[in-house]
């Protein structure tokens, strides 16, 4: 059975990676191991929680499931090392699981190629300054973005308390009409189950954080299914 290896900062929706076990068939194992530090949505605390010591604890937890690859999964806590420092995290990871690896900003930027995105707006949970960081990373992936707004929470734990309900406004209130897609980039917000019903009212696709991170990952492995059940992302084929 392809095996991807996740890294999952602290706890908030780590619950979608089964949930996406079970959308898929079980056809794939896609493990989740922590990594503890602050849940803030803060540069200096990101930083610390992205860095090359606590990456390493994370591929070593993950060593027991035998991964065909690893990811990183949180966007804020990649992007803040600003396009070539990301780069830098990922090939160290690599290096420290001994296996392909990659973060949820670089799927990010590779699921919106995947799609021919161009032009993008950003429906984000984190504070203006941290939001910012994540715009300015995907125009260095050669991505516009039309529109960004951000929701001003400062925790990891308060997003994942977020209702279902509550994304889906989220995402369709930061909708723009210029954007080819919506993307929402915080793996604390649990938006599997509610991708279709986003992309159904908007009428274009959306792109959420754990979603991207599953595809990369399975990429990496060698095989990324086709399924109804995670949006256009998993359709398009």
């Amino acid at each position: 059975m392809p095996t991807v290896g996740f890294i999952y900062p602290d706890h908030a929706a780590e619950d979608d990676y089964p949930f996406a076990e079970r959308l898929l068939g079980y056809r794939f194992s896609l493990p989740v191991e922590h990594i503890y530090g602050t849940d803030l949505h803060a540069v200096p605390e990101l930083l610390d929680l992205g860095s090359e010591k606590r990456l390493a604890e994370g591929a070593a937890l993950l060593s027991k499931h035998e991964p065909d690859a690893v990811v990183w999964a949180c966007t804020s806590g990649s992007f803040v090392y600003r396009w070539q420092g990301a780069h830098e995290q990922v090939d160290k990871l690599a290096k420290a699981a001994g296996k392909p690896a990659s973060s949820t900003s670089f799927a990010f930027v590779r699921a919106a190629e995947k799609l021919g995105l161009k032009r993008v707006a950003v429906a984000a949970s984190y504070p203006d300054d941290v939001a910012k960081l994540f715009v300015e990373f995907l125009a260095a992936g050669g991505i516009e973005i039309v529109a960004m707004s951000s929701e001003d929470i400062d925790t990891a734990a308060e997003v994942g308390r977020l209702s279902p309900e509550a994304v889906v406004e989220l995402a369709v209130s930061h909708d723009h009409p210029d954007a080819d897609a919506v993307l929402i980039p915080d793996t604390a917000m649990r938006t599997l189950g509610v991708i279709n019903t986003i992309e159904g009212r908007l009428g274009k696709p959306v792109l959420t954080a754990n979603q991207v991170t599953i595809w990369e990952g399975l990429r990496l492995a060698g095989e990324v299914p086709e399924s109804e059940e995670l949006g256009t992302l998993f359709r398009c084929h």
